[in-house]
């Protein structure tokens, strides 16, 4: 069985919603807690090509971080992985792992997709 790892925020209810499809399909995850131990630079960029998106489709957008740091008028990959690397908040989550691929559970039936794959 893969190692699955999940980038956790225990007070956002997605998040909360991810960890307890893993329970329920008896799978025992490895849990990050990212907002206490943010990812490194190299981290996120490893994320990135897992999850097969650009580092703006990981960020949330919403969040007055984002807005604070204008990085909507921002388009250089390496400054928003940075924002992102700084400011963990601005990380979309939850995030499931498994081998060299990951998922963004939003909503949260993507992981149960996912963890099918």
């Amino acid at each position: 069985m893969s190692k699955l790892t999940i980038m956790h925020n225990p007070r956002c209810s997605k998040s909360r919603e991810a960890l307890k499809i893993l329970e329920e399909n008896g799978i025992n995850a490895e849990i990050v807690k990212y907002l206490e131990t943010p990812p490194t630079k190299e981290e996120i960029k490893e994320l990135l090509k897992m999850l097969g998106i650009n580092a703006r489709d990981l960020m949330r957008t919403k969040e007055d971080i984002y807005k604070e740091l204008k990085l909507k008028d921002v388009d250089d990959e390496e400054k928003l992985i940075e924002a992102m690397a700084e400011h963990p908040k601005l990380i979309e989550r939850p995030i499931v792992i498994k081998d060299s691929k990951a998922v963004i559970g939003r909503p949260p039936s993507k992981i149960v997709d996912f963890l099918k794959a």
